[in-house]
């Protein structure tokens, strides 16, 4: 007996091959592999054993485009070149294990991906090819105006990030920036600090907004923001530790740093330490997003906490919604100040 057609060497086997293998059309072996009872019992097990025999894999996004039943959402993570920040910064872990919770609690599957943020648009291809139902990107970056093109072409896209009012025409949810930057502020005015550094980056959409409620804060209390107590850095701790450590040799007097990250707050410590200053007796530190390792730092980080287990949920909320043709639109979560050891002295 002859054993039929071989596998194309070193060729992934396709289905046309399978079909060859067992003398069936294509569409035999798909209904087959699919269990139909269309298929006589007999000629279903000979397929399928075949497809085992040679390590034949079902194409799940091919077939799920075909079908109609994809249940995946992609979750975009995306970086930009100088400002890259680091896929392990605790908040993007924070946000991205709040999705897949969510995501699993609704039976959908989550496909985690890394782009550069230059390339935004070809985060289409994993709509278009079959691999993803929708997007969740974390993030706006300095890409507005391309997320506003893609949501124009009708791409099912969700964007943690800033509310940019009446020019934004794409659906997102986040913090509410302006009243986080106000309150951190006015947490640090309580404790009498005065020359406070704000770290952050305002091109930024999150952070400028942030900056913006600093300087409400500064304005409410009669100060009028200094320039020089704007370091704008991006989200990378190498960065911002080398640029606030140039900034502190210079002699710029600093009594407290309002950093726009918890990671950025800790750099922050790090840095004041090595040059001989205490925190909070000498600069006090305030950060943003209240993650685990804020509260677990030595001292504990005073933070604005972003709720961020309750913005994944709704994020998937809003998502979903958008897929059923409900129209794109922003959503602002509230956040609030968690005060700890960082910005208040033991004795306070």
């Amino acid at each position: 007996m002859e054993d039929g057609p071989a596998k194309p060497e070193g060729k992934r086997l396709q289905m046309a091959d399978l079909a060859k293998l067992a003398g069936v059309s294509k569409a035999t072996v798909s209904r087959a592999l699919a269990d139909s009872p269309l298929i006589n019992v007999e000629t279903r097990r000979r397929i399928q054993a075949l497809a085992r025999e040679h390590h034949y894999q079902v194409n799940l996004g091919a077939r799920n485009l075909r079908l109609g039943l994809n249940q995946t959402i992609a979750v975009v993570v995306p970086f930009e070149g100088e400002r890259h920040q680091q896929l392990s910064d605790p908040f993007f872990l924070g946000m991205i294990g709040a999705l897949a919770d969510e995501l699993v609690r609704r039976d959908f599957d989550m496909l985690l991906t890394r782009i550069d943020a230059a390339q935004i648009e070809r985060i289409g291809e994993l709509v278009r090819g079959g691999r993803a139902k929708g997007l969740v990107l974390i993030g706006q970056w300095h890409q507005h105006e391309r997320l506003n093109a893609m949501a124009d072409s009708g791409l099912p896209l969700i964007v943690w990030g800033a509310d940019m009012g009446a020019a934004q025409r794409y659906a997102s949810v986040g913090g509410d920036n302006v009243m986080g930057g106000r309150l951190a502020t006015q947490h640090l005015l309580a404790q009498g600090r005065s020359r406070i550094l704000f770290m952050g980056d305002p091109e930024l959409p999150e952070v400028e907004q942030r900056l913006r409620g600093h300087r409400e804060a500064l304005a409410e209390a009669g100060l009028s923001p200094s320039p020089q107590h704007l370091l704008a850095v991006p989200f990378d701790t190498l960065t911002a530790a080398q640029q606030l450590g140039e900034v502190l040799n210079q002699g710029l007097p600093v009594d407290a740093v309002q950093a726009c990250s918890d990671l950025l707050a800790l750099t922050a410590i790090q840095v004041l330490r090595a040059r001989g200053l205490r925190v909070p007796q000498d600069v006090a530190v305030v950060g943003f997003d209240d993650m685990p390792i804020a509260s677990l730092s030595n001292p504990p980080v005073s933070s604005v906490h972003q709720p961020v287990p309750e913005a994944g949920r709704v994020l998937v909320e809003r998502l979903l919604a958008l897929l059923d043709g409900q129209a794109p639109a922003a959503f602002t979560l509230p956040v609030h100040l968690v005060a700890r050891r960082s910005t208040q002295a033991p004795d306070a």
